[in-house]
């Protein structure tokens, strides 16, 4: 659990509030809603939004829940100025923090106004926000011809183009295989590094795209949409390291919640996931063998999942907002307090799914 102090909004220009509610349209906004009302319909309640960007579904709960307060978290400073605007007419309801989301615990610590320091909901919308997504200068996108950065904060780390440049083949192999799951990862990598060491090494996301749809056979060109998503997702997630971000952030978000208090996630590509929903299914397992007829004193589950799978987007949604296509939707209830049950973090996380699975054999 980390115990660095959340880091404040930077003092950076604001821009006027209807740039943010123009540009972005909430997922599945009042679905969140309605999954988090139980957790808010109390005295004064405290909900983080670990992934504010341009602040739709914080606005729309500050709305809903009137004595709502949320402490929202971005690691894009644009995005912290945009939401800052928009949601400047709540007052001290809405603080928000420049950090990355495995955070929450320090920031569900400091905004707490129970003794145990936690929370009544928590919120992830996962992936890249629809700010990255539309501008063209963050190279995020595959439609737009741009540098390839990538960076959702981009005051440091490591750009794509970076990455590029310097990962070797086998690495580039494995990043487009594990984060993209790009069948074509040996083609694409190789296709990159010859460029490399010819002197001509990709430079812009059109580049990118063209090199991409060039490595792969005919045939998968004409099938399942633009061919370069998946190493364009890939690269992505591999600059912000966002699975192991998502790792690290469940586990601290899940020990951030009161008893009774909720998180509600929506991701939008299998990887993501696949982390959530063995999070949820693992809180909601009971800690002993499946054949025993009472479970024990201490072992009993300590969430309760509030969907059946993960809901999707309908056809009316999709056809409103065609970034809801891909979502999954999933929620979960804390049953039982954190100092009896805490969620295990990544270090631990190996030996409590070993043992979970030789309980179930």
């Amino acid at each position: 659990m980390s115990d660095a102090p959340a880091a404040q909004t930077p003092a950076v220009a604001q821009p006027a509030p209807a740039d943010a509610a123009g540009r972005h349209t909430p997922v599945l906004l009042e679905r969140c809603l309605d999954l988090l009302a139980p957790a808010l319909e109390v005295a004064a309640p405290v909900m983080i939004d670990c992934t504010l960007g341009m602040g739709g579904h914080t606005e729309a709960a500050l709305e809903r829940f009137t004595d709502l307060t949320v402490v929202g978290i971005d690691r894009d400073p644009q995005a912290i100025a945009l939401a800052g605007a928009r949601l400047a007419r709540f007052g001290d309801r809405f603080r928000a923090v420049q950090a990355t989301y495995d955070a929450v615990d320090a920031v569900a610590r400091d905004a707490s106004r129970r003794p145990d320091r936690t929370v009544d909901a928590i919120l992830m919308d996962l992936g890249v926000s629809s700010l990255q997504l539309d501008d063209a200068d963050r190279g995020f996108s595959y439609a737009q011809p741009a540098p390839l950065d990538m960076r959702m904060d981009q005051t440091g780390g490591r750009t794509a183009q970076e990455l590029l440049d310097g990962a070797d083949e086998r690495e580039l192999t494995r990043i487009l295989r594990t984060y993209g799951e790009e069948r074509f990862a040996p083609r694409i990598a190789a296709a990159i590094v010859r460029r490399r060491r010819a002197g001509r090494p990709v430079t812009t996301t059109a580049e990118l795209t063209e090199l991409v749809r060039e490595a792969i056979p005919a045939a998968a060109r004409r099938r399942g949409g633009n061919p370069a998503k998946r190493t364009f997702q890939a690269l992505r997630i591999a600059v912000n390291g966002e699975l192991e971000l998502l790792q690290r952030a469940l586990p601290r978000a899940l020990n951030s919640l009161r008893v009774g208090g909720r998180i509600v996630v929506e991701s939008y590509q299998s990887l993501e996931d696949r982390i959530v929903k063995q999070a949820l299914a693992a809180g909601a397992s009971p800690g002993a063998p499946a054949d025993l007829p009472v479970v024990p004193e201490g072992l009993e589950p300590y969430l309760e999942l509030v969907t059946r799978g993960a809901e999707q987007a309908d056809a009316a949604e999709r056809d409103a907002n065609s970034r809801s296509a891909s979502v999954r939707l999933r929620a979960a209830t804390r049953i039982r307090p954190v100092a009896e049950a805490p969620a295990p973090y990544p270090a631990d996380s190996t030996t409590a799914a070993k043992t979970r699975g030789r309980n179930r054999r």
